[in-house]
Formats: structure tokens, sequence, C-alpha cells
């Protein structure tokens, strides 16, 4: 009986493979229709606020937000290997964006604006690039600790960057954390009290609309599901629509002291490319970089999770490919840099989304409020958007982590710590290079000593396991170690120290076997430390044998000196099978 491999790489046509759409499209079922519909209906009355929001956070006029929403979030529909995911402004990639084009140009200029604008093309070539290589597999680089400490450390940054705003101060631009702190102490006394009342009831009722209405809604169960989450997401509209009539109405705007939205221009985004120089351009690689590498580790993590929810398949490298896409989109249609919004795709995916048809309904409906709605929001108070933004990104606080890998692993905890220190004290781009540096610190500390343990034979077994742990039987002129850890450069000199060392303490020793089945890759300088184990050892009267060697480390090791010195018949199989070849030697 033959046992089928499976396989993770099987797709169809390479045209299909290019634009995923082509699936649903060819293949629409006209069941999936009100699915789409009513999810990308609910979507856009999320969307249209948060847009706004993040693109004010971003130093940017309120219309890139929508733009950055539109054409981008239709190309992924077509190219992305995602049904469900959201694209479009976010908070992060709105951080950095005016956390390092204001160093090159004022906030609210057309440079500034410019520069944006530029960041998002640059990102999307580097993206498809990267897409075009395969090279999906750079999300592997991040680990866990590391990304929960930098969307942490960001979240508080994005909030404090709001309280301004919540509170009605006038604060300067700064990217320390210090700073901000120091800046907003000395505004306290000039908090403008209708826009903390405005900010105060904004912020109870999102809570409400997210944690208190969900309950209700659960207890009554006489409404659809499907009605029940379109009520439960609704409040950033329903806050947008309080907060500017009650402006409006009771005439709060500029001579009251609430700042507002203003004016807003009405009508489609213009395509076009922004004017600037090639150094310039060049001086914004360093954050394209980043934004290239944030966003698609906050677009593959969203696409992955729901994808699996419905035993679907995600293409890392697709993704890469329909992100970098996407960013040009933003690019040539006024928008700035975008990345999947994990809220936006829950949304998404239970209002029932079946298809990308989802997010074009989506679009339109954003097309159409750029066109015709946009002088209803001239009274949007600010402090609404900042209280969106900051609900929104409480949930990217995750402070029950480094708890958890307290308990679980120091080191990775001691990586969550740095990252998320590093982000507040010294700057987003500078804090993920600390976080992924100790990282890799930490790894190859915990690599260099690497579990090592004398081991001997469980009575009446072929089962091998810790003296330490376990009562096993050993022979007094056999000694038998098991590495734990692929043997490389920065392990290679504890590894010969270790074994030198056991076997000086075994005076009847005369033969050493390594059991290597945890031993996965043996780089250059092991070798040479093998080999050098292997001399001394028999200089003083004892052999040295292998155990247990898998299929490529053995396949590595064929033609090198050290096996032709060792030889095959040194080479077992089988722990048992050396075992038993020298309890009788």
């Amino acid at each position: 009986m033959t046992t089928q491999i499976p396989s993770c790489n099987r797709s169809g046509s390479w045209l299909s493979s290019l634009v995923p759409a082509l699936d649903w499209l060819v293949h629409y079922q006209s069941k999936h229709l009100p699915g789409d519909v009513v999810a990308g209906v609910i979507v856009a009355t999320l969307l249209i606020p948060q847009a706004m929001a993040y693109a004010l956070l971003a130093g940017l006029p309120a219309q890139v937000g929508l733009y950055a929403g539109m054409l981008p979030l239709a190309v992924y529909a077509i190219l992305g290997s995602s049904r469900f995911l959201s694209v479009g402004p976010s908070a992060l990639l709105s951080l950095l964006i005016v956390t390092e084009v204001t160093v090159l140009a004022e906030p609210g200029s057309p440079r500034y604006l410019a520069f944006a604008i530029a960041t998002a093309l640059l990102a999307g070539v580097i993206q498809i690039a990267l897409g075009l290589f395969r090279m999906g597999v750079i999300t592997n680089f991040l680990s866990q600790p590391v990304l929960s400490g930098f969307t942490s450390a960001a979240a508080c940054l994005i909030a404090l960057s709001q309280v301004k705003h919540l509170l009605g101060v006038e604060l300067p631009q700064t990217q320390h954390l210090h700073q901000r702190l120091a800046e907003l102490a000395w505004a306290l006394p000039q908090i403008d009290w209708p826009t903390l009342a405005i900010s105060t009831a904004s912020v109870s009722l999102l809570l409400a609309f997210q944690y208190l209405l969900p309950w209700l809604l659960a207890q009554w169960r006489r409404l659809p599901l499907v009605l029940e989450q379109s009520l439960s997401k609704s409040g950033p509209i329903i806050v947008v629509i309080v907060g500017t009539v009650s402006v409006a109405a009771f005439d709060l705007g500029e001579p009251g002291g609430v700042s507002t939205i203003g004016e807003i221009p009405n009508g489609l985004p213009r395509f076009a490319l922004p004017e600037i120089a090639v150094s310039e351009a060049l001086s914004l690689l360093p954050l394209a970089l980043t934004v290239s590498f944030i966003g698609f580790l906050e677009n593959i993590s969203v696409a992955k999770s729901l994808a699996a929810k419905r035993r679907q398949k995600v293409d890392s490298n697709q993704e890469l490919l329909a992100l970098g896409a996407a960013n040009l989109a933003a690019g040539v249609s006024g928008g700035y840099p975008v990345s999947g919004s994990f809220a936006r795709s829950s949304v998404n995916f239970n209002a029932g989304a079946n298809t990308g048809l989802a997010s074009l309904v989506t679009v339109a409906l954003l097309g159409l409020s750029a066109l015709f709605l946009m002088p209803l929001f001239y009274h949007l108070p600010q402090a609404v958007l900042a209280a969106i933004i900051i609900i929104a990104v409480f949930g990217l606080i995750d402070f029950a982590m480094p708890r958890r890998l307290w308990r679980y692993n120091k080191a990775d905890a001691t990586a969550w710590l740095l990252t998320f220190l590093a982000v507040l004290g010294v700057g987003i781009e500078k804090g993920i290079l600390i976080g992924v540096t100790s990282t890799i610190v930490l790894y190859l500390w915990r690599t260099s000593r690497p579990h090592m343990v004398v081991v001997g034979r469980v009575p009446h077994t072929e089962h091998f396991r810790n003296v330490q742990r376990h009562d096993v039987e050993t022979l007094p002129h056999v000694l038998m170690l098991r590495i734990d850890e692929s043997l490389y450069f920065a392990n290679a000199k504890h590894i010969e120290d270790f074994v030198l060392c056991a076997a000086a303490e075994q005076l009847e020793l005369r033969h050493l076997v390594l059991i290597c089945n945890a031993v996965n890759f043996i780089d250059a300088s092991a070798l040479e430390t093998l080999a050098d184990l292997q001399t001394q050892i028999q200089d003083a009267g004892i052999q040295l044998y292998l155990t247990e060697v898998k299929g490529p480390v053995l396949d590595q090791l064929a033609g090198t000196e050290f096996l032709k010195q060792l030889g095959q018949d040194r080479v077992f199989l089988t722990t048992q099978e050396a075992y038993e070849k020298h309890r009788t030697a």
C-alpha cells in the first residue's frame, strides 16, 4: 500500500494563480450574493470613519484615507488569495508615516502629502519584487514575542498621539515618549471642556456598542444574526453622526473651541504620480522597507487567521504581490500605504462575506460617499475620530502575553520587553531592529548551550532515556550521549567540552556513542570540531560512533574526510544496534 504524501503546493492554472479572483468570478454562485452585499455594506460603514481617522493620524487630509480605501481594496479583491481580507489604511502604518515623514516635511503641506504617496509607491515596488522572488518566508524572521511587543508599544503611541484631540489642546509633534508626556502635562490646564465632553461621550458610546450592545442582543435573541452583527459594528458611524449633528446644532465648531474636520472636497481621486526628486525618493527607502515589512506582516497574519476558519489556503507570495499592487494603486490614486485590517476583515468575515465581491461593494459605497457625502462631514469633531482610533487600537495592546511568556520562556519574555521599551523609547524603526536583534542574540545564546544528556537503556525495551530522570541500564565501557540540537559554529566548542568532560569521568570508557536523532544540520565549523574530537579521543584509546543520523545529515557528511576516517561501520541505524554491538565488547 502506497502512502500519499500531502502537497501544499498544488495549484490550478498559472492565470488563476496570478489572479485568484477568476476562481470565484467564473464560478460565482447566486447564494453567495446576499452575504457579500451585506458584508460589503457593513464594512463600508466601518471603513468610512476609520479611513478618515487614520488619515488624520497620519497627518494627511481626511479624503486621503478614503482614497486609500478605494482602488487599493478593489485591486486586492482581484489579486489577493484571501476572500475575506479588507485592505486599506491601518493605525500602525499611519503612525509610521506621521513619525518618519514629519522629519522630511511639515504635516499638511503638499510636500508631506507627496512623500506619503511616494512611500506607498516604493512599498508597492518592494513588495512586488519580494513576491516575484518568492520571499514570503520573511514573516518567519519576526517572532511572535517581538511582533506582540511592537504592536503593543505602537498602540500605546497611537493612543497617546490622540490624547490632544480628546482634550482639545495643541501639542507639538515629537517622536520621544518622555517629551510627549511632558508636553501633555504642560497642556493640561488648557483643556477645552466641550471637546472633552464630546470625547467622553464618544468613547462611552463606542464601548457600549462594542461590549454592552452585543450582550443585550444575545440576551434578547429576537434579531437575525446578521442584523445583530450589523448593529454591534455600527458604533463608529453612529458616533460620527451624533458628534457631527451635535456640533452643528449647538454651534460648537471653531468659534466654540471644538476642532472639526472642515471642508472635504467631493470627488473621486485623481490618477497621478507624486512629484519628488530621486534623492528625496532615496531618503524614503528606509521608511518604505519598514512599511513593506510591517504591512505584509499585518496582512498575512490576518489572512491566515481567517482562512483557517474555513479551511482555505493563503499563499504568502501571492499576498506580497497583491499587497504590493494595492500599494501601487494607492500611490497612483492619491492614497498612502495600506495593509490588511484585522477589525475590518473580521467584520467582513462574520457578516457573511463569501468572495471578494464584498470588498467591491465596499469600494462602490466609498466611491459614492466621496462623490456626494463629503460636505456632511464638515462639522465632524476631530475628538470623535480620535475616540474611534483609540478604541480601534485598544485591542492591539497585549499585556497578557509577557506574563505567559515569563512563566514559559523568560528569554522570549525578555525579547517582548526589549521590543516594547525600544519602540516607546527610540522609535518604531529602531525599536523593531532592536527587537529582531534581541531575538537573534537570545536564539544564539540558547542554542550555543544545547541540551546534552547521558542516556541508558530502559530495561527490557529498546528505548534510551536520560540517566538522571529514569532507572536505566548503562555499560561501564560505553558512554552514550544524546545531542538535542543541530551542530553549528556557536555550540561546537560547548559540545566538544561536554563530551571530553563526560569521557574523562568514565575511567573504563572504550566506546563513545553520539546519538544524533535531534541533529538536523552540521555546519563546517561543527564538522571540524567533530574531526578534532575524533582525533583526541582516539589518541586516548576511545572509539567514536554515531547513531540515528538523519538522511539529509548523512548525505551532507558523505564524501567528507571525517566520515572516511570514522568509517561507515561506525554509523549505526539505531541506538539499540550500537548498544547490542558493544554490550559484550
